[in-house]
């Protein structure tokens, strides 16, 4: 019996590891997402970090680059939005960025017409307390 039992629960554990690892982690590929930057279209891989670590961050790095980006939740009839980022590398590109929200839901493919959208009144920029850590990996994938 001990040994069945033994058995079961490496086979358990076994499935439950499969599954983490067909879900994927957002630390690789499945946290790849596109991303528009000046008008072109990027992959980015990025994960949120902790409310605590965001909380330091805040506190001490006045240098955050900006992703502004449609919720999925307050557009359910607005097709999904790509993001739109600040920075890239070799252009005053950090790794730390602060989610910015887009409202009404619009798409944007620059940076400076998201600022100009908001500067006129087009739309309403919402700077949220969640960071990012994100890379950009490369030019969108086909």
């Amino acid at each position: 019996m001990k040994k069945f039992v033994v058995i079961s629960s490496i086979v358990v554990l076994s499935v439950i590891a499969l599954g983490t690892a067909i879900a994927g982690s957002q630390n690789g590929q499945a946290g790849q997402v596109p991303a528009y930057y000046d008008d072109q279209l990027f992959t980015i891989n990025l994960k949120e970090l902790p409310e605590n670590a965001a909380e330091a961050i805040f506190a001490h790095n006045k240098s955050l680059n900006h992703i502004y980006v449609v919720e999925a939740s307050e557009s359910p009839d607005v097709e999904e939005t790509i993001a739109v980022l600040d920075a890239i590398q070799g252009d005053g590109f950090n790794p730390l960025w602060q989610e910015v929200l887009i409202s009404p839901p619009m798409q944007f493919t620059r940076d400076d017409d998201v600022l100009a959208a908001a500067a006129n009144g087009t739309i309403t920029l919402t700077y949220t307390n969640e960071v990012y850590r994100c890379s950009v990996v490369g030019p969108k994938k086909k």
